[in-house]
C-alpha cells in the first residue's frame, strides 16, 4: 500500500480511467495543498469532467488511487462539495432559494430552528438576501448559480470541486463570481478545484493552473501562478505576467 503524504488536502496517484475499453484518463498524478486554489484547463474530451468526479468519488478510477486528507476517496463525501456548470438543473424548481440552501442543511441533519439563521448568513455571503423567497426560474442565471455556491458552502466543505460553474455566464456576471469565489477562498481557506476551458479565468482565479492534454486524457505541464494577490479585474489582466501566462498556456494547449 502507498504510504500516506503528510499535509495535502488532495493526493492524486496514478490515476487511469477506462470506459469500454478506451482510456480517458491516462497516469495522472497531482497534489493539491490545504487552502490552494487549483485550476485545471483542457480542450473538450480531455477528461476534465471525469477526473472531477473521481476526485468528488462518484466513480473509482480504473488504475491508482485518490486520497483525502490521506484516506483513500470511495465513495462521496459532505466534505467534497461539488458545484455543478448546470445551475438550472442543479436548484430544486419548488423551493425557494432559501429553501434550496436549506436542502444542505437538511442532509447534514442541522436543527431546523437554526435554518433560518444559517441561511440568512449564506444568503448575505453570496449577496442574496433580497432573494430568499424567490423560485428559481425567477432569479438570473447568475443567482441561480450563487444559490447553489451558497447551498455547498452550507455542507462547511473543505474542498470545493467547480465544473466550469461560470461557463454559461454573460462576460460581467462571469467576472462579479470569479471576485466572489475568490474571496470566499481567501476568507474561509477553502481548497479549491476548479475546472475550466477559459484560460484567463484560470490564470486570474488560480495559485497553480494543470493543463490537460487529450487522448488520453493526461498532464501536459503544472504552471505556478505568480501573480500577488488580491487581483483586479482590469489591472491584473493588464499585467505583462498574466500575458506572459496566458500566451504560455495557449502555447501548450495549442501543441496538444
Amino acid at each position: 500500500m502507498l504510504s500516506p503524504t503528510p499535509n495535502l488536502a488532495l493526493d492524486v496517484r496514478e490515476i487511469s480511467m477506462r470506459f469500454a475499453g478506451r482510456t480517458v484518463i491516462d497516469r495522472m498524478s497531482f497534489s493539491v495543498v490545504p487552502g490552494e486554489f487549483l485550476c485545471i484547463v483542457g480542450a473538450s474530451g480531455c477528461g476534465k469532467t471525469t477526473l472531477l468526479r473521481l476526485l468528488a468519488g462518484l466513480n473509482q478510477p480504473s488504475d491508482g488511487e485518490v486520497r483525502f486528507e490521506n484516506q483513500k476517496v470511495i465513495a462521496p463525501s459532505r466534505e467534497r462539495a461539488i458545484v455543478f456548470q448546470d445551475y438550472g438543473r442543479a436548484l430544486l424548481p419548488w423551493r425557494t432559494a432559501a429553501g434550496n440552501i436549506a436542502l444542505a442543511l437538511e442532509s447534514c441533519g442541522v436543527p431546523k430552528a437554526e435554518h433560518p439563521e444559517r441561511v440568512a448568513s449564506l444568503a448575505a455571503t453570496m449577496n442574496l438576501a433580497a432573494a430568499v423567497d424567490r423560485y428559481p426560474n425567477q432569479l438570473s442565471g447568475g443567482m441561480q448559480q450563487r444559490v447553489q455556491i451558497a447551498r455547498c458552502l452550507a455542507q462547511q466543505p473543505k474542498l470545493l470541486l467547480m465544473d466550469e460553474p461560470f461557463g454559461a455566464l454573460d462576460a460581467i456576471t462571469r467576472q462579479n463570481l470569479q471576485d466572489e469565489v475568490a474571496r470566499l477562498a481567501a476568507d474561509h481557506d477553502t481548497t479549491i478545484v476548479f475546472i475550466t476551458h477559459d484560460l484567463e479565468e484560470a490564470i486570474y482565479l488560480g495559485d497553480r493552473v494543470i493543463v490537460l492534454g487529450s487522448n488520453p486524457g493526461r498532464i501536459v505541464e503544472e504552471v505556478a501562478v505568480d501573480i500577488p494577490w488580491p487581483r483586479h479585474q482590469l489591472t491584473t489582466r493588464e499585467d505583462s505576467r498574466f500575458l506572459e501566462l496566458r500566451h504560455h498556456l495557449h502555447g501548450l494547449l495549442e501543441g496538444h
